[in-house]
């Protein structure tokens, strides 16, 4: 009877102690209070949340959040990322008619509007561009993906952010061909 069977796991099952013993230092004691309980969990989320900023400025993807994760939205980030773009000058661009505004005369009111018009149709063009080309490089690379619309909206969003602010950071220099 010392010969081993031909199935099973091929080893004895280790004791109870010993297994338990694996699995690290003591448990934490139970919280005694509802206060002490909601702490916990907060610090563990605060905890959570670190490690995916951390994660996430260094490039690692499985520290991504799910909207930033998979092949496509790399694909979307890159192509993005590789050029320049108006919108970026939007937010800095609504203060001119704001300070035109203080100045008092009609002329520099109208002129700094009119400029901030022409920037507002600058950018909705670069976006058009940049939403045709998302939206083709996407069905090219990744046939599978009928489904472009929440793909060629990332990007758009993306083009509208300060490039040093955009996370996930961009991996590609603007000019690169990708």
């Amino acid at each position: 009877m010392s010969e081993s069977p031909t199935t099973g796991k091929g080893r004895p099952t280790p004791k109870r102690k010993d297994s338990q013993r694996r699995h690290g230092g003591p448990v934490a004691p139970p919280p005694a209070t509802r206060k002490e309980a909601a702490k916990r969990v907060r610090a563990k989320g605060a905890e959570q949340r670190k490690a995916v900023r951390a994660g996430t400025r260094a490039g690692d993807e499985r520290a991504f959040l799910t909207r930033d994760q998979g092949p496509v939205r790399r694909l979307v980030r890159d192509l993005v990322d590789s050029r320049r773009h108006v919108g970026v000058l939007l937010l800095p661009a609504t203060f001119l008619p704001v300070l035109a505004n203080l100045s008092g005369s009609q002329q520099i009111r109208a002129a700094a509007v009119s400029l901030w018009l022409v920037g507002v149709a600058a950018a909705v063009a670069d976006m058009v561009v940049t939403g045709v080309l998302v939206r083709r490089r996407v069905l090219h690379d990744f046939p599978q993906e009928t489904k472009t619309r929440g793909h060629v909206g990332y990007g758009l969003i993306r083009t509208t952010q300060f490039r040093r602010f955009r996370v996930p950071p961009p991996q590609v220099r603007p000019g690169t061909t990708v």
